[in-house]
């Protein structure tokens, strides 16, 4: 297996993933979607309430709010010792007291850990008008996609197969050109090219093949190389998502060698 990285930001990815089946590639793909841990507000205590949201509307924000934290430090609740009755090392308490008239954002959520906070500070979450006020207590704990959305760390995830371009000499014709979508294709000297560098661009759509009568432009692909990209909710980097998505899947298939062990 080899990876070339393409892209890495704070919040994206784009790689090209050698040498592996798509099996593989579509395991990753689902592992960074569904399978990474990450903390989300799981439960409400609402003390005061007279914004114009109604307790549960508010809830639903509080509880789809990306929250940053390092997870190695946490606990599923299903798997702590407290046997998910609520303790500091499966839940972490955050506070949230607000007056009118002003936007409520996910800034101002007070957490009793520094180290679990929200993604972002801008998110708003409700507008007070005067004498409105809304006093709270969430509980954050571990989860993941499987069991909510709220849990979902990677927002977008998705490959194709790295294409394959091959050109022959032609008449110059240029309706290729035209159809290409991508807009990659460039006539040369006596056939038509493509910069190394754009070829990962090509959508595999074989517009370009279907346009050339003389057959000059072939459009195929690696079974074995794809050009994966995914973004973050914030809730931890691209490069972290990663990592975690790959450890899932080698967590997972050595748990089912165990279990095939003793058959």
């Amino acid at each position: 297996m080899d990876i070339d990285i393409l892209e890495l930001s704070e919040r994206k990815a784009r790689f090209i993933l050698s040498d592996v089946s798509v099996s593989f590639a579509n395991a990753l793909r689902r592992s960074i979607l569904a399978e990474v841990p990450v903390m989300a507000i799981d439960e409400i205590n609402i003390y005061d309430n007279t914004s114009v949201l109604f307790d549960e509307q508010l809830s639903l924000r509080m509880g789809l709010i990306p929250l940053k934290a390092d997870t190695k430090n946490f606990t599923l609740p299903e798997e702590c010792t407290c046997e998910g009755k609520g303790c500091p090392t499966c839940q972490v308490s955050m506070t949230l007291s607000a007056e009118g008239p002003k936007v409520v954002y996910s800034g101002d959520i007070v957490s009793s850990d520094p180290g679990v906070c929200p993604a972002d500070a801008t998110i708003p979450i409700v507008e007070l008008k005067e004498k409105h006020k809304v006093v709270l207590e969430a509980i954050a704990k571990l989860g993941t996609y499987r069991k909510h959305a709220k849990w979902q760390v990677g927002t977008v995830s998705g490959y194709k197969n790295v294409p394959i371009l091959t050109f022959k000499e032609c008449d110059l014709c240029g309706e290729c050109v035209k159809v290409c979508p991508r807009n990659i294709l460039k006539p040369g000297k006596n056939k038509v090219m493509v910069e190394e560098s754009d070829k990962i661009e090509c959508s595999l759509c074989k517009l370009c093949e279907e346009a050339c009568e003389m057959d000059a432009i072939s459009v195929d692909y690696d079974p074995e190389a794809f050009v994966m990209v995914f973004e973050t909710s914030g809730a931890m980097t691209a490069a972290e998502l990663a990592v975690e998505a790959a450890n899932s899947i080698k967590g997972r298939a050595q748990k089912m060698g165990e279990i095939l062990d003793t058959l």
